[in-house]
C-alpha cells in the first residue's frame, strides 16, 4: 500500500504549518491523472474527515481554504507562462495535461467537497481570480478564525536625556559627505 507522509510530526503550541494542495492530492491530481486506484480514492475520502476530526479534537486548529482560479483567469495565466520565458518554468508537462481535464477536476474537488467539508473541518473558498485580492481575504479570514487576547502593555514613559558630560552630536558630521535631499 502506498502511503505519502506530508509532515514529519504534528505542530507544537503556537506552531502554525502551512500545506499547499499535495495534503489533498489523492483526492485531486492522483485521482484525476490516474495515479492512484478509485479504491484509494475512495479510502482517502472515507479516512480523510476521520483524521482531520482526531487532529482537532488533540487541539490543533484546522483551517482549509480552497482557492477557486475560473476557466478564464486559468487559461490566461497559461498563456502568459507561455508567451514568457521569465514564467515558463512555472508550467510543468503535469500543468499542460490537466488544463484539458478542467471538467474532471471540477467533479474531483465537489467529490471532494462534499466528503471532507465538515463540521468540524469546514472548506472555506476563495475566488482567486484576483491574486492581491485573494490574498489579503485568506489573511482577514484566518485572522478572524484565530481567538486572542489584548496583549497587556505597560505605560511607556520616556526617559530624560543625559544632562552631565554634554557632547555636540552635530559637530562630528559638519565635514560629512550627506546625500543631497531631493524628496
Amino acid at each position: 500500500m502506498y502511503m505519502q507522509r506530508y509532515m514529519a510530526h504534528f505542530p507544537a503550541a503556537g506552531e502554525i504549518i502551512i500545506f499547499d494542495r499535495s495534503w489533498y492530492n489523492r483526492a485531486g491530481v492522483e485521482y484525476v491523472m490516474g495515479f492512484c486506484t478509485a479504491e484509494q480514492h475512495e479510502r482517502f475520502l472515507a479516512l480523510c474527515p476521520e483524521f482531520e476530526k482526531y487532529a482537532i479534537e488533540a487541539g490543533i486548529m484546522l483551517i482549509k481554504v480552497w482557492l477557486e482560479v475560473g476557466p478564464d483567469e486559468q487559461e490566461r495565466r497559461f498563456h502568459a507562462r507561455i508567451d514568457d520565458p521569465l514564467r515558463q518554468w512555472k508550467l510543468s508537462p503535469m500543468d499542460l495535461e490537466s488544463f484539458g481535464r478542467w471538467n474532471e477536476y471540477s467533479r474531483a474537488r465537489d467529490m471532494m467537497f462534499k466528503a471532507t467539508d465538515s463540521k468540524h473541518a469546514p472548506w472555506y473558498v476563495v475566488r482567486s481570480d484576483d491574486k492581491r485580492r485573494a490574498r489579503l481575504n485568506i489573511i482577514s479570514h484566518i485572522l478572524s478564525q484565530i481567538s486572542y487576547k489584548k496583549a497587556p502593555r505597560s505605560k511607556v514613559k520616556l526617559p530624560g536625556r543625559q544632562k552631565k558630560a554634554k557632547y555636540d552630536d552635530q559637530a562630528g558630521l559638519r565635514r560629512r559627505k550627506f546625500v543631497a535631499a531631493r524628496y
